[in-house]
This record gives C-alpha cells, sequence and structure tokens, in this order.
C-alpha cells in the first residue's frame, strides 16, 4: 500500500474525510480529534505534548536551535526543521 492510493481504513469521526493505509496511521490520526496527546516534552519547564512522536522530536529542535534539513537549490543557506 506504500506506493498506492488503496488507503482501505476510513476515520469514523463526524465529518471527517481522511482515509489510511494503517491502523497505526489511523490511531495517530484520531489524536487530531481529541486532546490525547501522549508525546511530552522532556526539556525543563516545556509543557508541550504532542499527538505523535515525529512532531515531539521537531518541536525539540525548537530547543536546541537544531536544524537537520539543508534546501539543496544552488546558493541557498535554508535549513529548517523538517524535510
Amino acid at each position: 500500500r506504500t506506493h498506492s492510493d488503496d488507503r482501505p481504513i476510513s476515520c469514523d469521526a463526524p465529518g471527517c474525510e481522511y482515509e489510511a493505509t494503517t491502523a497505526g496511521k489511523l490511531k495517530s490520526h484520531k489524536r487530531t480529534h481529541s486532546d490525547d496527546r501522549p508525546f511530552p516534552c522532556d526539556e525543563a519547564g516545556c509543557e508541550y505534548c504532542a499527538t505523535t512522536a515525529a512532531n515531539l522530536e521537531r518541536h525539540k529542535c525548537t530547543h536546541s536551535g537544531e536544524r537537520p534539513y539543508a534546501c539543496d537549490a544552488p546558493g541557498c543557506e535554508y535549513r529548517g526543521t523538517q524535510a
């Protein structure tokens, strides 16, 4: 399913048209409809909690200043927190 448009698992939230390729992706998506944020930031004094581990890792860059992804356009020096 990775390389196809087959998304057989639908979100059952009212008005939501999201369709997932796996049950795990649907589970992560469903957090957008709730207050479930099971990934807390461990930085002292930070109250941020994320819906996914990937979102938490991106958030942590705000504390470290890390910008691991460089723009590949010739002459561009921009670096970002996500690819």
